[in-house]
């Protein structure tokens, strides 16, 4: 019997691991405008890779400064 190498178990763990990792780095992306980072994470496929380096390095806000 000749199975396939990811099975279901596998796709849905890496799925379950994948989309929230997403979810924040595409929110964080759009919130920042970084258009283009907004279009990498989108496109790119990287096992959530991409996603966390987005958010912990490249995603810090900008400070607000207050108005005199």
């Amino acid at each position: 019997m000749n199975q396939a190498i990811l099975s279901l178990p596998v796709l849905l763990t890496i799925l379950i691991w994948t989309v929230p990792w997403k979810g924040v780095a595409l929110w964080k992306a759009a919130e920042n405008n970084h258009k283009k980072w907004f279009v990498a994470l989108l496109v790119f496929n990287t096992l959530a890779l991409l996603e966390i380096v987005y958010i912990f390095y490249f995603a810090k806000k900008k400070e607000i400064r207050p108005s005199l």
